[in-house]
């Protein structure tokens, strides 16, 4: 059974729920396996009981909320105001382009994580911690595009400018929102150009370049409470 490590912090963001947290919104009429909470539609993977939802509600900002599903009702646990989308707005999955800083729209398992500490034993999720030479691989020509490396491994320009079309993302230069960062599925089939790295991390001073960010307690917090035996799956909408 899955151990979770209560900070005031987390426990301060559990009192963010109300008394009575259950979802009233049924499942998507003629859509198998969906389900719609705080009005995001939610593809579920087979065994999912374990959601978050990205609800855009201006400019870059959004309502995050994670969802458990309980006694056959789906109960919210967690909820922040204060998540953050791309620069660029928000754009169907399978239309998006890399580099035009959106945040595709749909729904993607939440597979593994990496961040800026050691692994706490209570974590279930698959976790690596960022050493030197680190990189989330952008570069379409490489075999490993979309796929953490290192780039004493090889295998993909890592000497590229950050403004080349095929730069990979560093991921020491991003102490601050990859102090936990959790992987999502979007482009897992590798679609050139299609982009990389979509995650859901801790907050920056403002707009993400594509991936859902949230505060620092509340990705804390998912990272106590995320497990892969529950199929979990964060869903983005309007």
């Amino acid at each position: 059974m899955k151990r979770l490590v209560l900070s005031t912090l987390t426990v301060a963001l559990l009192l963010t729920a109300p008394a009575d947290a259950r979802a009233t919104e049924p499942r998507v009429p003629g859509a198998r396996d969906a389900v719609r909470l705080d009005g995001v539609t939610v593809r579920l993977h087979p065994g999912t009981t374990q959601v978050v939802t990205v609800h855009h509600t201006h400019g870059y900002r959004a309502r995050v909320t994670w969802w458990v599903l309980a006694d056959g009702h789906w109960e919210h646990r967690l909820r922040t105001t204060d998540g953050r989308t791309g620069y660029g707005g928000l754009v169907v999955g399978r239309h998006r382009h890399q580099g035009t800083g959106t945040t595709p729209l749909g729904s993607y398992g939440l597979l593994s994580a990496f961040g800026m500490h050691p692994r706490e034993a209570a974590w279930d999720l698959d976790y690596r911690r960022v050493r030197r030479g680190d990189y989330w691989v952008e570069d379409n020509g490489s075999d490993f595009y979309n796929r953490y490396r290192n780039k004493s491994r090889g295998g993909f320009r890592w000497w590229l400018a950050p403004s080349a079309e095929n730069s990979s993302e560093r991921l020491l230069d991003y102490r601050r929102q990859y102090e936990w960062s959790i992987v999502t599925g979007f482009n897992r089939g590798q679609v050139r150009h299609r982009g990389a790295g979509i995650f859901l991390h801790v907050n920056g001073s403002g707009a993400t370049a594509g991936c859902v960010s949230a505060p620092r307690g509340f990705v804390r917090a998912l990272m106590f409470r995320l497990d892969p035996d529950r199929h979990p799956v964060i869903a983005i909408g309007r």
